[in-house]
């Protein structure tokens, strides 16, 4: 690190204990993590004792104690560490979805002491597809198949006629307990949308062996893929996330959710509108345009540094998110896969904390988590210049780059967009916002260390009721 960025970090942690005498608030003093990243593919996270492990598609498989410094295990299906020959035991799952690779997997940990990994392998340019579960004594394997128990495309599995337009593509599965001890598990991509089922703990296998499930949202080949439920304790709603749009770099892939009162649904976002009746429009396929308008947006493309050079700073495409809730810390994270400005189709794994909003709705921190803990703030902190990211809804390539924002100790906003903000005094309990063209974003403010500016600044993470998210990020000097 510059020295120059050594100095300001430990300006900005005095100047943060100096506005204790403000309203008796302190900053974290945050260091550089160093981070250590990896690429996995469509992250789905679990924990086993004190390590996190992440399994996705390709057989990709990583490993961390921390989250923020990752160790690849597996990087291919021919580095397959969970089988102990993955290609020989799942040959004939091979042959039916007509490919060499595997798609988004998912490692569950049954009450009975098993861990249970659900794979799926796709044809990919159709919804050629079978799901199944293997069982294991260990998270990392080996693992032994069990049953391949969903197929999609051309088999007719449940005595009709598969149609595309409403049955489901059985890749991208989730496996979870609901607050009632009941088994799930959703999963689902493009084609006729996402689906539940209820799941047997004791052998990993659906209960209803005659039936998809239940349809949560999606249809007609809208691009909706894989889905994650995240139940909350407090507020006692099922949070379902999502990927809307395509996963390359220029396929617009954004996370958005929905909740319900029951694990199975109905889901709706922060509109009201009932999440089963969004899909693509009759006739259609990848209709952007019928689905854009729904579900409420976590993050999508932007650019975090006002800077027109070849930066890599900022996310493209970031998506097929899993969740992790730590119980001890009151903690949530986001753990999703994402692109960058200027870099291709090259991808790793980001992790970000996420919190709710006094409406009940996830906020993401605009900065990938870096051991940082919410805490309340006093407005010293609060004042200065910002990058300004205002997202909207639509699903496309479109590159949110950043305006620059100042944050008066009037509480009046000026610069590049003009409006106001306000500081809760309970930043864990309620909602901050800002006001920045007459409309409103409530959320969070959240001191974290910005890996791009190599400093830690102030953050805010709001959210409008539209559903449309707002990112603010210090600039530091």
């Amino acid at each position: 690190m510059k020295l120059s960025q050594k100095f300001s970090s430990l300006l900005l942690a005095t100047l943060a204990l100096a506005g204790c005498a403000d309203n008796q608030q302190v900053t974290q003093t945050l260091e550089d993590p160093e981070f250590e990243n990896v690429s996995v593919h469509d992250p789905s996270i679990i924990k086993d004792q004190d390590e996190f492990y992440i399994v996705g598609s390709h057989a990709q498989f990583a490993k961390s104690t921390d989250l923020m410094h990752w160790e690849q295990e597996s990087n291919s299906v021919a580095e397959d560490s969970l089988f102990e020959n993955v290609r020989q035991e799942l040959a004939d799952e091979f042959a039916y979805a007509k490919t060499d690779t595997m798609w988004a997997s998912d490692i569950f940990e049954s009450k009975n002491g098993k861990f249970y990994l659900y794979y799926c392998l796709c044809q990919g340019t159709s919804p050629l597809a079978v799901l199944g579960v293997a069982e294991s004594e260990n998270v990392d394997g080996p693992y032994k198949q069990v049953e391949s128990f969903l197929y999609s495309g051309s088999s007719p599995q449940f005595g009709e006629t598969y149609d595309a337009t409403i049955n489901p593509n059985v890749i991208d599965p989730q496996a979870f307990y609901d607050n009632e001890g009941k088994m799930w598990m959703v999963y689902g991509s493009y084609s006729g949308g996402i689906f539940i089922l209820e799941m047997d703990d004791q052998t990993g296998l659906p209960v209803d062996r005659d039936s998809y499930g239940t349809h949560l949202i999606g249809g007609n080949h809208s691009r909706i893929e894989a889905p994650y439920i995240q139940y909350n304790e407090q507020n006692e709603y099922y949070y379902l996330f999502t990927s809307f749009g395509g996963l390359d770099s220029y396929g617009g892939y954004n996370v958005r959710v929905a909740r319900s009162k029951n694990p199975d649904g109905p889901y709706e976002d922060s509109q009201g509108n009932l999440m089963s009746e969004v899909k693509g429009a009759e006739g259609s396929s990848f209709d952007d345009t019928s689905i854009q308008d729904y579900g409420v947006k976590l993050i999508g493309n932007l650019l975090y540094e006002k800077d027109d050079g070849l930066t890599n700073a900022g996310y493209i495409s970031p998506g097929h998110n899993s969740s992790y809730y730590d119980a001890t810390q009151d903690q949530y994270y986001l753990i999703f896969h994402t692109r960058f400005p200027n870099a291709g189709e090259l991808h790793e794994i980001r992790v970000h904390q996420y919190y709710f909003t006094e409406d009940g709705w996830p906020i993401i921190s605009p900065l990938r988590f870096a051991d940082e803990s919410l805490a309340d703030y006093s407005k010293k902190q609060v004042t200065g210049s910002y990058s300004l990211i205002i997202f909207t809804k639509d699903i496309s390539d479109w590159l949110n780059k950043p305006q620059t924002i100042e944050l008066t100790s009037k509480q009046t906003i000026t610069g590049d967009v003009a409006g106001e903000w306000t500081l809760s005094e309970d930043n864990l309990n309620q909602d901050s916002s800002v006001i920045l063209n007459g409309k409103k974003y409530n959320g969070k403010f959240i001191s974290n260390w910005d890996e791009n500016q190599g400093q830690q600044v102030m953050t805010f993470s709001g959210m409008a009721d539209d559903g449309i998210p707002v990112f603010l990020v210090g600039r530091g000097e």
